[in-house]
């Protein structure tokens, strides 16, 4: 970035850490479940008229390249659909973990067509949004567990993770436009 300076850390989390409030009340809920919502529409308005050249553009140094954050959401977002169903019907699954980063090497995680990942996006977010909006608070409360933290993670606070993901890798991908992937 030609000697301008900048904070790595707020390259990182450019929106910040996940902070889950003291008490999640339904207005927490709708704010998160209408993010997870709009998620497929505002990605695809980020990356619609994108070149080649622009995809590959990375947030920050050693960071993913804009394609690979597209990727990783449909990844990630198809896993954590998969792993709210296993808690809405499993008494406490541990959940399986993924290597996101391995994943984002792989071929498909490097494909410069954004198409497929944002046709799984739209159609999982279709989906859990669908069940989101169904839960009461019985499947809010409901559990799985994460083996790599051991944390045992209740679905009212997932989908709170889950809205500030959308959000977080929103502004990833704004980032790497800003600065036009110049790390």
């Amino acid at each position: 970035m030609n000697d301008q300076l900048y904070d790595l850390e707020s390259l990182r989390f450019p929106i910040g850490e996940f902070q889950k409030p003291d008490c999640i009340t339904q207005g927490n809920l709708d704010t998160w479940i209408t993010a997870i919502e709009c998620f497929p529409f505002k990605i695809k308005e980020l990356t619609k008229n994108l070149s080649v050249n622009e995809v590959n553009w990375i947030y920050r140094p050693n960071g993913w390249k804009i394609k690979q954050v597209v990727h990783h959401c449909a990844d990630s977002h198809i896993n954590s659909f998969v792993r709210f169903k296993l808690a809405l019907t499993e008494d406490k699954p541990v959940i399986k973990p993924y290597e996101e980063h391995l994943w984002a090497e792989l071929t498909d995680g490097l494909d410069d067509d954004l198409t497929a990942s944002l046709q799984i996006i739209e159609g999982v977010h279709a989906r859990w949004v669908l069940l989101l909006k169904s839960f009461g608070e019985q499947e809010l409360k409901k559990q799985f567990i994460h083996p790599a933290t051991n944390k045992t993670l209740c679905l009212e606070e997932v989908i709170g993770v889950y809205a500030w993901h959308c959000n977080h890798h929103l502004a990833h991908i704004e980032q790497a436009l800003f600065y036009k992937g110049q790390f």
